[in-house]
């Protein structure tokens, strides 16, 4: 076999441009493998880039997209020395390598050995939520045991692992921002304190916060600033929050991206088989559907993840 189907953009814009092409094999070298694809995990990102956006511009066009994925090893580079054929992986790659797709090109350094107590759906949907839940938590939140975060958007992809993640890490105090029909949902991942952002002011209901987690982005994170201590420090996925606010406050503003890393994959994947941490699945479409899965993402209430089955 020298050709592979994948999930590609030749122009920005709407689902309608996504096209499923036939594409060469990717070939391995040094330290890469190729992954059989057998899940392929959607995020915001991915309609952001289809849409168009900075990350991508038009010059590298076409592009595959996706950006994490649980499948079996296919192929092995030269120096590939630890891993073998057929061995389960789950790995977060960067932006353009396309996950997408039967096939992907994967560094030992992104990968790590898929949890044993899930399935390659469930697995595919932890690297990116899970790698941006850790790395804003405890990379650039700094969150100890002790401490007390607020995170906003906890029944969401992302916020549904860090919700977990701080609970098991030892946070003495997990509040989150949802809406009224999840509220019972993040208190079974373990929150503390679960706040319907429709109906309730969350700044008169938390106060000295080591850490605002924020998944949301504008008007909630001007609301924020209060909520946090002195030395405190509010952690955007959204783009770098305000210096201004953060110096009147007396706290740290960080914004950040994720950056694929194989040994936090490992971190998570022992918390998972330990039983500390659970993944949610809200619906798995096959590849062909990619667009129809973006579009639910996007526009549908999601609890969890949404999840491409790649191959059988």
């Amino acid at each position: 076999m020298t050709t592979m189907k994948a999930v590609r953009i030749h122009r920005f814009g709407g689902p309608e441009v996504l096209s499923l092409d036939d594409v060469p094999l990717p070939q391995p070298r040094d330290d890469e493998v190729v992954v059989r694809v057998l899940a392929a995990s959607i995020n915001p990102i991915d309609y952001v880039i289809r849409a168009g956006s900075p990350f991508v511009t038009p010059d590298r066009l076409p592009v595959t997209l996706g950006v994490d994925l649980s499948g079996t090893v296919e192929l092995l580079g030269t120096r590939a020395h630890t891993l073998r054929q057929g061995d389960p992986i789950y790995a977060m790659v960067p932006m353009g390598r396309g996950t997408y797709a039967e096939y992907v090109l994967v560094k030992a350094v992104e990968m790590a050995a898929k949890p044993d107590t899930l399935d390659h759906e469930q697995a595919a949907a932890v690297p990116l939520a899970g790698l941006t839940a850790w790395q804003g938590l405890f990379e650039h939140g700094g969150l100890q045991e002790g401490q007390r975060v607020l995170i906003h958007g906890g029944a969401g992809g992302v916020g549904h692992l860090a919700i977990q993640f701080a609970k098991a890490k030892g946070a003495a105090f997990v509040a989150t921002t949802v809406s009224g029909s999840d509220l019972d949902f993040v208190r079974d991942l373990g929150a503390d304190q679960a706040i319907d952002y429709r109906a309730e002011r969350f700044e008169e209901m938390v106060r000295d916060m080591d850490l605002v987690f924020d998944l949301v982005s504008g008007e909630t994170q001007d609301r924020s600033w209060p909520a946090l201590k002195q030395g405190g420090v509010l952690v955007s996925t959204l783009g770098q929050p305000s210096q201004d606010k953060a110096a009147q406050y007396g706290v740290r503003g960080v914004g950040y991206m994720a950056q694929p890393n194989g040994a936090h994959l490992s971190e998570i994947g022992r918390l998972i088989d330990e039983g500390r941490v659970r993944v949610v699945v809200e619906r798995v479409f096959p590849l062909a559907e990619a667009g129809v899965a973006q579009e639910h993402l996007q526009h549908s209430h999601v609890r969890g993840k949404v999840v491409l089955a790649v191959a059988p």
